[in-house]
């Protein structure tokens, strides 16, 4: 692969993901259930991410929202919103920038560290453990780009790496904003565990696992357990 546009062409042509509208008629109920529950969270919502944007903009003197490209449903891009959480140091002035900065490639490591130097606010870390920075991707459940469970959208080195041949499993279904290793481990699982896990939700799928997955989440990020 000489760029990302032709790694993401291979990607999408290698992927089997179902036809549009393709979903047995239960799944179709709970799209719509799930749109409709999305525009509800952003809306009770908006005034706290108001207020985050604007912690973060004076913390950090950056744009308060991050979009980081993944590879989604048939390999399609998707440019995944999140709240600022990382910054070396503030911005040494204040500079006019976008509300939302793209960000096209990101250094993920392995297994996330409980101590990373680029968390450097409280506020930041805050909104990281209790799942705050993840909130505004409800605008993607909204727009049909990602559900309220599946697989994590990842980059597309991430899927050559720990994913191989198997990608394609991934790319078939819409990636989730919670999943099954969100649940059973989250920030201190390394890549083959959520890879193993990720593959057993795919193969397993069904309306049951989903709800308990979905039921499994509350409590995760009302606790913060197992996020850093």
């Amino acid at each position: 692969m000489q760029n990302g546009v032709d790694e993401s062409l291979a990607l999408r042509l290698d992927c089997d993901a179902p036809a549009e509208g393709g979903e047995p008629g239960p799944w179709k109920l709970i799209r719509i259930v799930e749109r409709l529950g999305a525009a509800l969270m952003l809306l009770i919502c908006a005034p706290g991410l108001l207020l985050a944007s604007a912690a973060i903009i004076w913390l950090s003197r950056r744009s308060p929202v991050v979009a980081h490209r993944r590879i989604g449903q048939g390999g399609r891009d998707i440019w995944v919103l999140k709240l600022r959480t990382m910054w070396s140091n503030p911005h040494p002035q204040w500079t006019i920038w976008p509300f939302v900065e793209r960000i096209a490639t990101g250094i993920v490591p392995d297994v996330k560290q409980r101590v990373d130097a680029r968390v450097s606010s409280r506020f930041a870390a805050f909104c990281r453990k209790y799942s705050i920075d993840e909130t505004p991707q409800l605008w993607h459940v909204l727009r049909g780009e990602m559900s309220l469970v599946g697989p994590r959208p990842l980059t597309p080195a991430e899927l050559v790496k720990y994913y191989g041949r198997d990608r394609s499993y991934l790319l078939s279904v819409r990636p989730g904003i919670t999943g099954l290793w969100q649940v059973k481990g989250r920030s201190r699982l390394t890549y083959p565990q959520r890879r193993r896990l990720d593959l057993f939700m795919i193969r397993h799928w069904s309306v049951g696992l989903y709800a308990t997955i979905l039921k499994a989440t509350l409590p995760r990020v009302l606790t913060g357990k197992d996020a850093w």
